[in-house]
């Protein structure tokens, strides 16, 4: 069995941006990604070639999609962005840090 807590083991000080794979199998790869104040760089645009699925556990963050549009993001918030579907991620809270689950197919 493999456990932990999603909460420890986070650098103190993030310089940058911390990611950790938690699970990874044929079909699915879980991550757990923490920011603090963080965000995607000016200008650049993901645009992912299989569907992701994401969701804030603690903290805030913002997600800009090439349309226009912003999902503002709180704990417990998730979001599901298709393939091909341009995002960043346009911030993240300055405050505290911003633990996010991350999966894609």
């Amino acid at each position: 069995m493999d456990a932990g807590s999603l909460f420890s083991n986070v650098p103190t000080a993030l310089l940058d941006e911390f990611t950790e794979i938690l699970v990874s199998g044929q079909d699915v790869t879980v991550e757990r990604i923490v920011s603090h104040g963080h965000r995607s760089p000016d200008g650049f645009w993901y645009d992912q070639d299989r569907s992701e699925w994401v969701m804030v556990v603690s903290g805030n963050a913002k997600i800009e999609f090439a349309d226009g549009a912003i999902r503002d993001m709180n704990p417990g918030d998730w979001v599901t962005i298709s393939p091909h579907e341009k995002h960043r991620v346009s911030w993240t809270n300055p405050e505290c840090d911003t633990c996010l689950l991350y999966t894609s197919d």
